[in-house]
């Protein structure tokens, strides 16, 4: 088996992932007030690559391996990948994720949070609750000298002790200049297993949570994931690096 190698950033890099975090957080909160009944997931995407372009930056999923869209928009079942269409009008009651990534002076950042559409029911609210805290927890295992493991374990423990499910399709990823490198970080797993992590390593915590179970199944466009139970999916993104004493969370606006 190959060993992946994974790179340490500098300070004046991680600086460029800083700003690229920062827009990209930014342009998640300009969104939020376009997400709402009646509006297609293509128009969102229209605006968030208005505005990307409007501030100077690229988004680094349009054409990467031939993906169609600027963001991903996914909806209700949707665990990740969705793509924007003008047929796919949002309705009350709808969970929707969004995923942006921004490339800034050539380093991304990439963030996604999950939006009411109206009023969700009380098991959607959960989800999105619990997810919101899964990566919470994820987060606040990393420190120098902890595992990959521990975050998965973090994760894993909470929602499965609330009733939901991980998915393992999905892992969170390095990332810097490269929009995805090593190393892997599932959200599941073992504490004290996988490797250490160290000040200067950089990569994404985004736990893709489901109501019934973890596994998915990709549509037919090859991107489109979804719950194989139809049942309803969440997700919440932060990118990250190490610091000499814990984390620090480069996609805050």
């Amino acid at each position: 088996m190959e060993q992946e190698v994974i790179t340490l950033l500098s300070s004046r890099e991680i600086e460029k992932m800083r700003r690229a975090g920062k827009l990209a957080a930014q342009l998640l909160n300009h969104l939020e007030p376009f997400v709402k009944p009646g509006v297609s997931t293509l128009a969102l995407n229209d605006e968030a690559e208005r505005w990307t372009q409007a501030h100077g930056a690229k988004s680094a999923p349009l054409g990467y391996n031939g993906f169609p869209k600027s963001i991903c928009t996914s909806v209700n079942e949707v665990v990740c990948h969705g793509i924007p269409n003008a047929k796919q009008i949002l309705k009350d009651g709808d969970i929707i994720n969004i995923d942006v990534t921004l490339i800034v002076d050539g380093y991304h950042g990439d963030t996604s949070k999950m939006y009411f559409v109206g009023e969700p029911s009380p098991l959607a609210k959960r989800l999105v609750e619990v997810t919101d805290k899964c990566r919470q927890l994820g987060m606040d295992a990393v420190k120098p000298g902890a595992r990959i493991g521990d975050i998965g374990a973090a994760i894993q423990e909470y929602a499965e002790s609330q009733g939901f499910s991980v998915v393992q399709d999905f892992v969170g990823h390095g990332i810097s200049h490269i929009f995805h490198t090593a190393p892997q970080i599932p959200h599941y797993g073992k504490r004290g297993t996988g490797k250490k992590l160290r000040p200067g390593m950089v990569f994404t915590i985004e736990p893709m949570i489901n109501e019934g179970t973890w596994e998915v199944e990709v549509m037919s466009d090859k991107w489109t994931a979804l719950t194989k139970d139809r049942k309803l999916s969440a997700q919440c993104e932060h990118t990250i690096a190490v610091t000499p004493t814990g984390y620090e969370i480069l996609t805050q606006a």
